[in-house]
C-alpha cells in the first residue's frame, strides 16, 4: 500500500510540474520581459474584495515579481461610467476590466481594444467575442430559486410551464434590474430557447402571473424568498442559492428544461497605459492557476478544464442545459428585451 501511495504521489506531482511547464510555455516571454519594465497594472473591477480580486492580485504579483497590480473596486455600473469618461477625455486609467453588461457599452463606444489571449484558446467559442474583444473569466446561471419551509417538494415546479399555474399568482419575484441578469436576460434566453412566437406566447401568459417587481439585484431578491417574503424567485443566480444553504438556509435553485447562462468576459482597455502588463495579466486570470483562484472564491470558472467548487454548478456535471446569448447579440437586443418587459411585465 505505501509503495502504491508514493507512486501515486510522485505521478501527481508530476502531473503538477508539467501544468506549471505548459503555462510558462504558453506566455511569451518578451511580453513578461515587457510587462515588467511597465511595472504596474491598473485593473479596475467588481469581483468581491477579500473573497476575490485581493487574491487574485497577490498570486500575479507573487507570479510576476516587479509587476504591480493596483485594484479599483466598485459596482459594475459605476466602473462602467469612470471607464467611458476615462475614454471619452482621452485619458484611460484602467487596463483591465470586465463585465457583461459593461462590455457592450464599451465596445459599441470604442473603448475596448481587441486581445486575443493564448489562454483563451481552450475556451468554448459561447464564451468568447468572435472578434477577439473579450474572453469569459467566469459564468453564471440564473433560475428559479424556492424556499424550501414554504415548498415542500411534491410542490415543487418542475418546469417553465408550471410556473403558469395559478397557485403561483403574486407568488413570484425578480429584480427590476435591466440587465441580462435581470429581466431582460431571461426573456432574450426565453426567445432564444423556445424561438420567436412561442418564446413570446410564453411570456404573455408568464405576465398575467402578477410577477413582483423587486427594486434590488438578484442576491436581495433571493434573501427576501430565503426570509419568506415570497415562495420563490424568479431569476437568481445558482451559486447564491448554494452559499446560502452552505449556511443553512431554506432554499433551493431548480433545474427546468433551461437556464439562462451568463458570461463574464474580461478584456483590454484601449489606450491602456500599461498594455504589455495588462495583456500578461489577462492570459494569467485566463489560465488554470487564475482559474483556480476564481474557483475558489465561489465563482464558476469558465475553463472547461477547472471545475465548479460545487460541480453541480456547471451544466456538464449538474446535468441541466445553459442558454448562453453572445456577448455581442446582448448589446445589440438588450433594448428590444427592456421594451418587451416593458410592454409585459413592468
Amino acid at each position: 500500500m505505501d509503495g502504491r501511495r508514493r507512486i501515486l504521489r510522485s505521478a501527481m506531482a508530476m502531473l503538477s510540474l508539467a501544468c506549471l511547464a505548459d503555462y510558462s510555455l504558453a506566455i511569451d516571454q518578451a511580453l513578461v520581459e515587457a510587462a515588467k519594465k511597465e511595472g504596474e497594472v491598473n485593473w479596475y473591477t467588481s469581483l468581491v474584495v477579500n473573497q476575490a480580486s485581493r487574491p487574485i492580485a497577490a498570486a500575479f504579483e507573487k507570479e510576476y515579481p516587479g509587476i504591480k497590480v493596483r485594484v479599483t473596486s466598485g459596482t459594475a455600473n459605476d466602473l462602467l461610467l469612470k471607464l467611458m469618461a476615462e475614454g471619452q477625455a482621452n485619458s484611460m486609467r484602467g487596463d483591465v476590466s470586465h463585465g457583461g453588461s459593461a462590455f457592450g457599452s464599451l465596445l459599441k463606444s470604442g473603448q475596448v481594444a481587441q486581445y486575443v489571449p493564448v489562454e483563451s484558446k481552450r475556451y468554448p467559442e459561447q464564451y468568447k467575442d468572435p472578434s477577439g474583444f473579450g474572453t469569459g473569466h467566469y459564468i453564471s446561471f440564473l433560475v428559479p430559486a424556492i424556499n424550501t419551509d414554504l415548498v415542500k417538494e411534491k410542490d415543487e415546479p418542475r418546469s417553465w410551464n408550471d410556473l403558469l399555474d395559478p397557485k403561483w399568482a403574486g407568488k413570484m419575484a425578480w429584480t427590476q434590474q435591466m440587465t441580462q441578469g435581470g429581466p431582460p436576460g431571461f426573456i432574450g434566453a426565453t426567445l432564444s430557447a423556445q424561438g420567436a412566437d412561442q418564446g413570446m406566447a410564453y411570456l404573455k401568459k408568464l405576465s398575467q402571473q402578477k410577477i413582483v417587481n423587486v427594486p434590488a439585484n438578484q442576491r436581495v431578491v433571493l434573501d427576501q424568498v430565503i426570509a419568506g417574503q415570497y415562495p420563490l424567485a424568479l431569476s437568481t443566480f445558482s451559486h447564491h442559492s448554494e452559499l446560502s444553504l452552505k449556511k443553512g438556509a431554506p432554499v433551493k435553485w431548480l433545474k427546468f428544461e433551461y437556464v439562462t447562462g451568463t458570461v463574464d468576459p474580461i478584456f483590454m482597455m484601449k489606450g491602456a497605459p500599461h498594455p504589455n502588463a495588462a495583456k500578461l495579466f489577462i492570459e494569467y486570470v485566463l489560465s488554470k492557476k487564475g482559474q483556480e483562484i476564481i474557483q475558489a472564491a465561489d465563482y464558476i470558472p469558465a475553463d472547461p478544464q477547472v471545475p465548479a467548487a460545487i460541480p453541480r454548478l456547471k451544466p456538464e456535471t449538474g446535468g441541466f442545459k445553459a442558454v448562453f446569448l453572445p456577448l455581442q447579440q446582448v448589446e445589440a437586443d438588450l433594448p428590444k428585451w427592456v421594451k418587451i418587459y416593458g410592454e409585459l411585465f413592468k
